[in-house]
């Protein structure tokens, strides 16, 4: 077993983190504009949801429009209460037609370390 932020890492239940991952293809014309709206809401999340531990973007080496997602949350009702927040509602609708192709990852945890600070 493992303590991550005050949580243990087992089998993954309502007390556990919850990651999830994202493939997401961003249409080449519209990459400046996504990009202005995610790093609103990726901010917006970190500085105003307790519930939200880690959102790492990272995009596929020579292809800037293929983005990876990671994100933790402290559990599932942290992970509900940033789908339904407004600035997360709000970065859907700005950018649904921004999106060409989406792949979402719900995860079990298998082993999550990080240095405690």
């Amino acid at each position: 077993m493992l303590t991550l932020a005050g949580h243990s890492a087992k089998a993954q239940d309502t007390s556990t983190p919850v990651v999830r991952i994202a493939e997401l293809e961003i249409d080449p014309a519209q990459m400046e504009a996504y990009s202005a709206a995610v790093k609103v809401e990726m901010e917006t999340s970190i500085r105003v949801e307790p519930g939200v531990l880690a959102l790492y973007a990272v995009s596929i080496k020579g292809k800037p429009n293929h983005l990876r997602f990671f994100e933790m949350y402290a559990d599932n009702a942290a992970y509900e209460a940033h789908r339904d927040s407004a600035h997360f509602r709000t970065y859907v609708a700005t950018t649904k037609d921004m999106i060409l192709d989406r792949k979402l990852f719900e995860t079990d945890n298998f082993q999550l370390s990080a240095k405690q600070q």
